[in-house]
């Protein structure tokens, strides 16, 4: 997974993210960061948070047991994050947000905005 990712070291505002089951499915997540560190080697890896409302989450798992993040980063970066490492809380309140931990187990494919716009039109947000 080396040089994957075409961003400096620093915290990345996306100003969009969904997180989606092979259904088309989608919850939406607030406040979502993506964070570029470097490793003592010099090599670049990506982590991110948000919030999400747990529930959305568990009526995605009850149709698929794979999700993918879909990412907007503004201009011409968007992002699909096929099936990372998932980390949030356990409140399952239909109305609390936690927040929502993300790793990559592989690299980001990166989206032309038409088929950014494709994925994300398909998209049922749900309203549990």
């Amino acid at each position: 997974m080396d040089d994957w990712i075409p961003f400096d070291e620093g915290d990345y505002i996306v100003e969009r993210a969904w997180l989606v089951n092979e259904s088309d499915q989608a919850a939406l997540m607030e406040d979502t960061v993506v964070q570029i560190f470097a490793d003592r080697q010099g090599r670049r890896h990506l982590k991110g948070r948000g919030r999400i409302r747990n529930v959305e989450v568990v009526a995605l798992l009850e149709d698929s047991d794979d999700l993918d993040l879909l990412l907007d980063l503004g201009a011409e970066f968007k992002f699909l994050l096929k099936r990372p490492l998932l980390k949030s809380g356990k409140v399952f309140a239909p109305d609390i947000k936690s927040t929502f931990q993300f790793n990559p187990v592989t690299p980001w494919e990166e989206l032309s905005a038409e088929r950014f716009a494709e994925l994300t039109g398909r998209l049922q947000l749900l309203t549990v």
